[in-house]
């Protein structure tokens, strides 16, 4: 398997706040900037320097810099941010697949945090909270003011210490839901026998860990199962993404040769292709991909190059719409920018910015009484404010019902995907729109 992974970049972050520095910084690096630039880089400066000389109190010279730079990485798109040190060592420990917290998967929307995903076995999911759940206080704080990695980093905690969060969710009135912190070490990847013959395989997040993960799970059903085996699930849903070069691996696993992901930033001489290495796990064997409004990002990577394929047939609902990519950038020991470098094409040449990747076979779930009439869709990247627009144009969407029962027994869309590894006709539950009219057309989405 070949290492894909892409290199963080080092830079040295200078740092002087005085003008004369300020443009001695940016001009070295910004040789091209005009004028005007400089005036505004000149009014920064002026601004710092009058506060910290006239403020009613000592301000925080740290606190004032890091909001700037927070507020500056703001404006460009909701999932760049900067890191300050103890941030970046927290985000290094959680790609790692072990870290101490709630396991929850967030994001800010309209100065609120939004929960994408709960993973997997952690205080956040046995505590109920909810893809679309609006996180609104933190111990009785509330979150407006807050930066995400503020927020983050308060929600973060000695192992075994309660931490008490306000929701909103659609349907009903705000409550406080009562968590206690725990060591989270994320099984990115579980797998099980369905029906005696199908390697059922669940992947929560991307983490460094997943594809040691996934060849464990393969080298299990060939060791259960052998030539018996009829083919595999790959369930995505809800899971919000992670490395990039896990989500290389992990489509590489199941594919002889070809691309995998594109990779296209600001200029043409960025772009970066990876390819499938010879060898696919599955040997041949049938492959059922399933996601949802909370699938994101790498998980799209994975639906998508083997939907593009034809190596696996994609059921469930319209994936989250995640199409762009994010490098970690260390700076010089004071942290790291979490920049959003380049989007990303499926081997088609789709990007999926804002858009996500349509399911093959529609099938929405089943919603218990005390959900039905409720709206248990995310919004999608094309929801978030200040989201990148997708280059091909056309009208943008993204996000669906993020439902998933606990019961397997209603999980309908793991028994469409059992069913078609089984031979049987399986037919979207959902009409589709027609293009030009936007009435309903016959539902005809079956698998071969």
């Amino acid at each position: 398997m070949k290492n894909n992974r892409l290199h963080n970049v080092g830079l040295v972050l200078a740092g002087a706040v005085s003008t004369a520095l300020l443009w001695h910084a940016f001009g070295a690096a910004g040789a091209t900037s005009n004028a005007d630039t400089y005036k505004q880089l000149n009014l920064f400066g002026d601004v710092f320097d009058r506060v910290r000389a006239d403020y009613v109190e000592d301000p925080d010279e740290q606190k004032m810099i890091e909001a700037a730079i927070n507020g500056m990485l703001a404006s460009l798109d909701p999932h760049s941010s900067y890191m300050n040190k103890k941030q970046f060592q927290d985000m290094s420990v959680q790609t790692r697949g072990e870290f101490g917290g709630l396991g929850i998967e967030v994001t800010m929307e309209n100065g609120l945090i939004k929960v994408v995903s709960p993973i997997d076995d952690t205080p956040a999911s046995r505590a109920g909270l909810q893809a679309n759940d609006l996180i609104v206080k933190i111990d009785g704080t509330d979150i407006q003011g807050m930066t995400l990695n503020e927020a983050v980093d308060k929600m973060r905690g000695k192992v075994g210490t309660d931490i008490i969060l306000t929701i909103q969710r659609k349907g009903r009135d705000a409550f406080e839901q009562k968590l206690t912190r725990d060591r989270i070490k994320v099984q990115s990847v579980k797998y099980s026998i369905e029906g005696n013959d199908i390697g059922y395989i669940r992947i929560s997040s991307f983490t460094e860990q997943t594809q040691e993960g996934l060849e464990k799970a393969m080298a299990h059903f060939r060791t259960t199962l052998g030539d018996k085996v009829k083919g595999y699930i790959i369930d995505l849903r809800n899971d919000p993404g992670g490395l990039l070069d896990m989500a290389i691996a992990v489509s590489d696993t199941f594919l002889d040769k070809g691309e995998i992901v594109s990779t296209r930033g600001r200029h043409a001489d960025e772009a970066q292709r990876f390819n499938a290495t010879k060898g696919d796990l599955a040997g041949g064997k049938p492959v059922v991909v399933l996601i949802n409004g909370g699938s994101a990002s790498a998980s799209e990577i994975v639906a998508g190059a083997l939907q593009d394929h034809k190596r696996a047939t994609v059921i469930g609902t319209r994936s989250f719409g995640k199409g762009s990519v994010q490098t970690i950038i260390p700076l010089g020991g004071e942290g790291a920018l979490r920049l959003t470098t380049a989007r990303y094409y499926t081997p088609a040449g789709r990007s999926i910015q804002a858009k996500g990747i349509d399911a093959d076979i529609v099938i929405e779930q089943e919603l218990p009484p005390e959900l039905k009439g409720k709206d248990v869709s995310t919004e999608g990247e094309a929801g978030l404010r200040g989201h990148l627009s997708n280059e091909g144009g056309g009208e943008e969407g993204g996000g669906s019902s993020a439902y998933v029962p606990e019961d397997k027994t209603k999980d309908v869309q793991l028994k469409a995907a059992i069913d078609l590894l089984n031979g049987v006709k399986v037919v979207s539950n959902v009409k589709p729109k027609t293009e030009t009219t936007g009435k309903d057309a016959p539902a005809e989405a079956t698998a071969n």
